[in-house]
């Protein structure tokens, strides 16, 4: 009696188990049938965050017109990549400080700019990092960041 117990348990424990198996089957579901999508509002991924006009002003300490800006040296070698730009000569529209700006001057850009054959608006902040360039080439001012070139426009 023991030996058939024994035949009658080892033909049934595997289909108990593989129903077992079957039932506890979970469906997944993708995100497309949540109802609610908690990152609607967010920037889609890969895609960098362009500031307009008015955020760019505010977020300068030294916002320059210009007409004269020209791309005067880079390095894409090594490390992060680096422009530098050379102001001969504009208007300056806002500083923090009240401090007089002599001209040539130079600023660092972390990217290429598209400059423009017209006046552009030149969005500046106070250099951070870069410290052997900047003592090397007497710079104090770097490009805003997600800052685009917008051209000055004449009224």
């Amino acid at each position: 009696m023991n030996i058939n117990m024994n035949k009658k348990l080892i033909i049934y424990v595997p289909f108990l188990l593989l129903m077992l198996m079957v039932s506890c089957e979970k469906k997944y579901q993708s995100p497309a049938h949540y109802k609610n999508d908690l990152f609607a509002n967010e920037n889609e991924e890969g895609k960098a965050y362009i500031m307009n006009e008015e955020e760019c002003f505010d977020g300068s300490e030294m916002v320059i017109a210009s007409s004269e800006v020209k791309l005067v040296d880079s390095s894409k070698g090594r490390g992060r990549p680096f422009y530098i730009y050379k102001i001969r000569s504009g208007k300056v529209l806002k500083t923090i400080r009240d401090s007089v700006t002599e001209y040539p001057m130079q600023f660092l850009s972390a990217q290429r700019l598209k400059l423009k054959n017209d006046s552009i608006y030149v969005y500046l902040k106070s250099l951070q990092g870069y410290r052997f360039i900047a003592k090397d080439r007497n710079l104090r001012y770097q490009w805003l960041k997600a800052a685009p070139v917008y051209s000055v426009k004449k009224q």
